[in-house]
């Protein structure tokens, strides 16, 4: 599962969907500075990430890990889950 090189991209996320078989997506947020007004804006990124076990849920806090292209969509591969919340 921990399947990350030396130059892999790691980032931590929350998962909000699991509803597909070995797959999850999880959103990513940052912080960037506008460029004119220099106000500080929160963007974020949705990523379909290989979960092998299925044992995501929505609203866990992972991380996840680039890796070789596994389908259209999907690179990058459960390395943790933080945070579970289990209702």
């Amino acid at each position: 599962m921990s399947e990350k090189s030396s130059g892999s991209r790691c980032v931590l996320g929350k998962v909000v969907s699991n509803k597909m078989d070995k797959s999850i997506t999880v959103l990513v947020e940052r912080v960037v500075k506008h460029p004119v007004y220099g106000k500080y804006i929160r963007r974020s990124t949705k990523m379909m990430a290989h979960d092998e076990n299925n044992q995501c849920n929505e609203g866990d806090i992972v991380t996840i890990a680039s890796c070789r292209p596994m389908s259209k969509f999907k690179s990058f591969v459960l390395v943790e889950i933080i945070d579970s919340s289990l209702k």
